[in-house]
């Protein structure tokens, strides 16, 4: 079983915080979820992205922000829900994703941002391994809120170390 602090250095979460985590939550689908508010670097209106040929299905292209090309991520497609068309309500999360050796700038793709909200770390469930529609490996944990679940988003799950070196390579281009 993983424990509570295990759970939340997943989805960076400093394991020394207090005993709230301050988190963005977002939908994909009828689901709700969420990343670390440290992670989140800005919030943007959806804009078309500039394709790049033979990437993964996941990989949008790139979005400039501020003269830099960040690589933008579907992140539907990346954890295995259907692709749908962007609507006025979709947006894109840059993140900063800490590696082992170095931090990562990626755009996700998401069908809405909902809040900021703020969950009690000891509310945190490990992930559940049965029941799901997507890859349980992705879950950090999960929140229980009266109106279903908060899942708690391990980003450095679904973008393995093959993953970060193919964007990295994408960005030096």
């Amino acid at each position: 079983m993983t424990g509570a602090a295990d759970i939340r250095a997943g989805i960076g979460i400093d394991t020394g915080s207090g005993s709230d985590i301050q988190a963005v939550t977002f939908g994909l689908g009828d689901e709700v979820f969420a990343v670390s508010v440290a992670m989140v670097r800005e919030i943007l209106d959806y804009a078309p992205v500039f394709r790049v040929p033979q990437g993964p299905e996941w990989l949008l292209g790139l979005t400039e922000l501020r003269g830099a090309g960040i690589p933008t991520i579907d992140l539907r497609t990346r954890m295995g829900l259907p692709r749908v068309d962007p609507t006025v309500s979709t947006r894109i999360l840059i993140v900063d994703l800490p590696l082992a050796d170095r931090t990562v700038s990626l755009g996700l793709v998401v069908d809405r941002v909902l809040n900021v909200s703020a969950f009690s770390a000891d509310r945190i469930e490990p992930a559940p391994d049965i029941g799901m529609r997507w890859g349980s490996e992705y879950i950090g944990g999960v929140v229980r809120q009266d109106d279903g679940f908060v899942i708690l988003v391990d980003m450095a799950a679904i973008f393995s170390t093959e993953a970060s070196e193919m964007m990295s390579d994408l960005r030096a281009a």
